[in-house]
């Protein structure tokens, strides 16, 4: 039986990484057999790896303590010092992780976009080598896009930006953090969506509700690579089959009901979206973005006073709010989150 309680009193809005563990992965916890990662192998870490792999429609998965780490190892195995790294302008790999050029000593450049997707036009041309530029060795992707408030980029352009990079012998990365919520949007299994690249990054502590972990699928060759790369970077691991049972569930228990934090995720557009003041955007899955430069009063003071009414969310910019709905916020949730919103609306709005 699933617990849907929340972890607080307050309804959390701020990350679908604030869900606990279910009561079933507790008990596969339990009864985990356990082994040295580090030395002979994990057994319940390498079952992971396998369900991971089958899942993603890749020949081997790795076992990480985060989608960070995850996404460094991809870079690391894939692109060579000097060589350019393409990412979408607002995507988390460029906005948030591109700090990793230190280890990498590979150039980060963006690749406008919309909706999470990059522009096309400008894929091809960032791709192609010429005398003056450096060489292009790996693009990054992103789905569902996290700055773009979830949305999920087609297949079709996902299966373009694949050919490009191919075409020019450049490898090509999925952060795929939230890949599960896309498959759902989609409707697809998530190995269709892989199929579009060359390694795979999914994070099981966000909806799928794990305590903690990552795990990074490709070929046999660059996961043998990125295991050895994962040790030079510290994340090598002991008994980690504690952590892996959870994300085993995770990965063929949580996947589907990731469509009712979809269901949650429009309710609340819909309700806080018909404020004065107040615009959302359209989810694809799980992510609300909520504009308040129209309600006379910015972020901070939204985040403050929601707090006040027991609903916690972030700023996300100057003017606006996120808000990602979870299993421990449920659809008859949302009427609770709606009316914080109105009474906030009323206490901020000018005399």
């Amino acid at each position: 039986m699933e617990d849907n309680t929340s972890p607080s009193l307050a309804l959390d809005l701020r990350s679908d990484t604030v869900t606990r563990p279910t009561p079933e992965m507790y008990a596969r916890i339990a009864a985990a057999p356990l082994g040295d990662d580090g030395l002979d192998g994990d057994p319940t870490a390498l079952e992971l790896e396998s369900t991971a792999a089958a899942t993603l429609g890749k020949a081997q998965a790795l076992y990480v303590p985060s989608a960070t780490m995850a996404n460094l190892l991809a870079i690391l195995a894939q692109s060579q010092r000097q060589e350019i790294v393409l990412a979408e302008a607002t995507s988390h790999i460029y906005q948030a992780e591109r700090g990793a050029a230190a280890l990498t000593g590979a150039f980060y450049q963006p690749v406008t976009g919309t909706g999470g997707a990059m522009d096309l036009d400008l894929l091809h041309d960032a791709l192609q080598p010429a005398a003056a530029k450096l060489r292009a060795g790996l693009v990054c992707l992103e789905t569902s896009h996290n700055n773009a408030g979830g949305a999920v980029p087609p297949l079709a352009h996902m299966r373009a930006a694949y050919a490009m990079a191919q075409a020019v012998g450049a490898a090509v990365h999925l952060d795929g953090a939230r890949l599960m919520n896309a498959a759902v949007a989609l409707g697809v299994p998530p190995a269709e969506i892989a199929a579009c690249t060359d390694t795979v990054s999914v994070c099981l502590s966000k909806g799928l509700s794990a305590p903690m972990g990552a795990v990074l699928a490709g070929p046999a060759d660059t996961i043998k690579r990125c295991r050895q790369l994962r040790k030079m970077v510290g994340g090598n691991q002991r008994q980690v089959g504690i952590a892996a049972a959870a994300g085993i569930v995770a990965i063929t228990g949580m996947v589907e009901r990731l469509a009712d934090d979809h269901a949650s995720a429009r309710r609340l557009a819909r309700g806080v979206g018909a404020i004065a003041g107040l615009a959302t955007n359209d989810p694809h899955t799980n992510i609300v973005q909520v504009e308040v430069g129209g309600s006379g009063a910015d972020a901070l003071a939204w985040e403050k006073a929601l707090r006040a009414q027991g609903v916690l969310v972030r700023p996300w910019g100057r003017n606006r709010l996120r808000c990602v709905t979870h299993r421990h916020v449920g659809l008859g949730d949302i009427a609770t989150v709606v009316a914080a919103f109105r009474t906030v609306r009323d206490a901020l709005q000018p005399a």
